[in-house]
């Protein structure tokens, strides 16, 4: 069994990481104070903090893109991806990577998508047709 992993990280906004952590992304709201707010991010608890957001630097070779590292996110089912990436498409969300299949054909095949929030912490979301082959070699 799987067990919720804790990330806490700085926004510049709550108001604004409400909206899109809430909102556009669908994440329950939990507690909260004047410099805090938790979240149900698929799971996982997210803590965004008032502060200032860890430095990013297109480091991270995937494929042939250079992506944002570090970076976090979350593996969805890929109904639950699709849906997700729908939403953001529609949104008109301004993608680092916009959502597409890797690896295809191969083990591990996912789909994936690279975003920020708007302090510019770097997201990516993995939508896996079978959740169990995250981990194939």
């Amino acid at each position: 069994m799987a067990h919720p992993f804790h990330l806490a990280i700085n926004v510049t906004d709550l108001d604004a990481a409400r909206s899109f952590y809430g909102g556009l992304l669908g994440a329950v709201e939990g507690r909260s104070t004047e410099t805090w707010v938790d979240f149900d991010f698929f799971g996982h608890q997210l803590s965004l903090h008032l502060g200032t957001p860890f430095a990013t630097e297109a480091t991270g070779k995937v494929g042939d893109h250079m992506v944002p590292m570090p970076h976090f996110g979350v593996v969805l089912p890929l109904s639950e991806w699709q849906r997700v990436a729908g939403r953001l498409s529609a949104s008109e969300v301004d993608f680092v990577i916009p959502p597409s299949v890797r690896f295809e054909g191969e083990p591990g095949e996912q789909w994936t998508m690279f975003f920020r929030d708007p302090s510019g912490n770097p997201l990516e979301l993995k939508g896996f047709a079978d959740v169990d082959a995250v981990f194939a070699a």
